[in-house]
């Protein structure tokens, strides 16, 4: 029968940590983990802000819409530029109208964009507008 010093002994002998090797693997692992989580979350970030931006865009192009429902003059105006103030931001606005088969009804398609020489747009919205009759 072995004493109880010497089982400890021999445990102690027997047991082992981790390598050099293991442990730089394990942080090779930690860091592509933590590289993966850096860029998911800056990606993330990123499409809140475009979302962001295409929703404020929206609002402005249903705002300019909404105007247009409420002109009385026919037919509307083509190519017709303007602003809009919206959330700290300049907006850019512009519509372009084409005819439609029923000489009554137009389609107008509103692009807004952040650039003043409306080179890029962020969203565009087409509607139909109808001839305002007489009795309205």
């Amino acid at each position: 029968m072995s004493s109880p010093t010497s089982n400890v002994s021999s445990a102690l002998r027997y047991q082992r940590g981790l390598t050099l090797l293991e442990v730089m693997v394990a942080l090779l692992i930690f860091a592509l983990t933590g590289t993966a989580v850096l860029k998911a979350a800056g990606e993330h970030l990123s499409s809140v802000g475009q979302i962001e931006a295409v929703t404020f865009a929206n609002w402005v192009a249903s705002n300019r819409l909404n105007q247009l429902q409420l002109d009385t003059t026919w037919p509307p105006k083509n190519n017709l530029k303007g602003t809009m103030e919206m959330a700290d931001r300049t907006w850019y606005w512009q519509q372009t109208v084409a005819k439609t088969n029923d000489n009554d009804l137009r389609a107008v398609t509103v692009s807004v964009g952040e650039d003043e020489s409306y080179g890029s747009s962020v969203t565009s919205v087409t509607t139909f507008v109808a001839k305002p009759t007489a009795d309205n």
